[in-house]
């Protein structure tokens, strides 16, 4: 009868899958075993699997740290194997499946994932990133009191988007150390399309705050957007490059927006002085263009701010006469 055994790690990740066809097999960290353990906590002969010609009997060969079926603390003797049974041998789990074990239904390709997939397309990657590298260099030209060259502005828009595309290739490195899909160019593909749109967001806020007073309940709401763009990059990151549930998605997404923007304030609040000698003012200025609403002419607001002296004088007699 045949068998089948994974290898998996302490959070039931498949590391291995084995399927053997004979009677007796061994485990444990001796090169002579079937499958072997690089686990230094499981000793060179641990395991024994035997078939009896009606069932799998698994023993423990008399190991230091013992064999047990997960959720019990005793020690296996004579275990006859069910499958789907895990097994922990020192800090190593291995699982028993049988030929006819079940397995889940397939999942078909959802239009979010060949979306998702989209974002790889070198058309599509090579656009992002050279609209990132475009308003970059806007950017610092913007900040820059002098007037730069092109070539001056060459080398910083390089580093800052080179700088940026840091973070998807970590995530990349850290999902391809934890055995799982790298998928790089996903990763770079999805993180420039958000950097992007950071990017809209904070030309955005600027233009509302140049429309609005420094009170308006509207930057309330505004200030909201780059929050939900970091948690919906930090969500795909995770739904790309790991194999999570939703809420561990959601939490892990939570916590590095709490990371990210709650640490950086905390910073800017540690460094800001009791009394600061130079005041910095929220005032945004910006060309006319950029108004919601077109401005009055000069003759129009003098008509009506007489119209409105007028009604406040009429106003004003009347409540006299009273």
């Amino acid at each position: 009868m045949e068998i089948i055994i994974e290898e998996l790690s302490h959070g039931h990740k498949l590391l291995g899958r084995h399927k053997f066809a004979t009677s007796n097999i061994t485990i444990g960290r001796g090169y002579d075993n079937d499958i072997i353990i690089s686990d230094p906590h499981v000793c060179p002969d641990h395991l024994q699997l035997h078939f009896n010609g009606e069932h799998w009997l698994l023993n423990d060969q008399g190991s230091i740290n013992g064999s047990y079926l997960e959720d019990s603390k005793e020690n296996i003797l004579q275990h006859q194997v069910k499958s789907g049974d895990i097994i922990t041998i020192g800090k190593s789990q291995v699982r028993f499946v049988f030929p006819s074990h079940p397995v889940d239904e397939s999942i078909a390709i959802s239009p979010f994932e060949s979306l998702i997939n989209l974002a790889r397309h070198p058309v599509a990657l090579a656009l992002s990133m050279s609209l990132f590298a475009l308003i970059a260099g806007w950017i610092i030209n913007l900040n820059n009191a002098n007037e730069v060259t092109l070539t001056q502005m060459l080398v910083p828009t390089i580093g800052l988007t080179l700088g940026f595309a840091l973070w998807p290739a970590g995530i990349a490195l850290v999902s391809h150390l934890t055995k799982h899909d790298a998928r790089f160019w996903t990763q770079m593909g999805i993180s420039f399309f958000f950097f992007n749109l950071m990017w809209l967001s904070d030309i955005f806020e600027n233009i509302v705050h140049f429309n609005t007073s420094s009170n308006s309940s509207m930057l309330w709401v505004i200030a909201i957007i780059p929050l939900l763009l970091a948690f919906c990059l930090f969500w795909l990151n995770c739904y790309v490059g790991f194999h999570m549930t939703l809420l561990r998605r959601n939490v892990v997404s939570m916590c590095l927006i709490v990371l990210l923007f709650g640490g950086s304030f905390v910073v800017q609040m540690s460094k800001q002085p009791d009394f600061n000698p130079r005041p910095q003012f929220d005032t945004t200025i910006m060309s006319p263009v950029f108004l919601f609403t077109p401005s009055s002419s000069v003759d129009r607001f003098v008509s009506d701010s007489s119209k409105l002296f007028e009604e406040a004088s009429k106003a004003a007699q009347e409540d006299s006469k009273e």
